[in-house]
């Protein structure tokens, strides 16, 4: 048998038996971007601040450091609460 039949074959196969969904499996759904948090980043270091909310995951935030590592900062911490309470007073001024 001729090789390209026998993988147009194979591919029909594949193609004929594999269900058609368009759900993503449950490990890419249920996984948070932040497993773990740290409490201290010193300010200076941080370069840009992403704010992650998901419906299965708890509020995340993400930190952009200058060394370009990304590192997940605790949102209970007292400056970045108070960076957003600023932030949030400047929005509605």
């Amino acid at each position: 048998m001729d090789f390209k039949l026998l993988a147009v074959m194979a591919v029909l196969a594949v193609a004929t038996y594999a269900p058609f969904s368009q759900a993503k499996p449950i490990s890419l759904v249920e996984r948070c971007w932040c497993r773990s948090t740290v409490n201290t980043v010193p300010q200076r270091n941080i370069r840009e601040l992403k704010f992650l909310h998901t419906p299965n995951c708890p509020f995340q935030v993400i930190a952009k450091l200058k060394n370009h590592k990304e590192v997940c900062i605790n949102p209970e911490t007292k400056w970045l609460q108070q960076y957003l309470k600023n932030a949030l007073n400047n929005k509605h001024q």
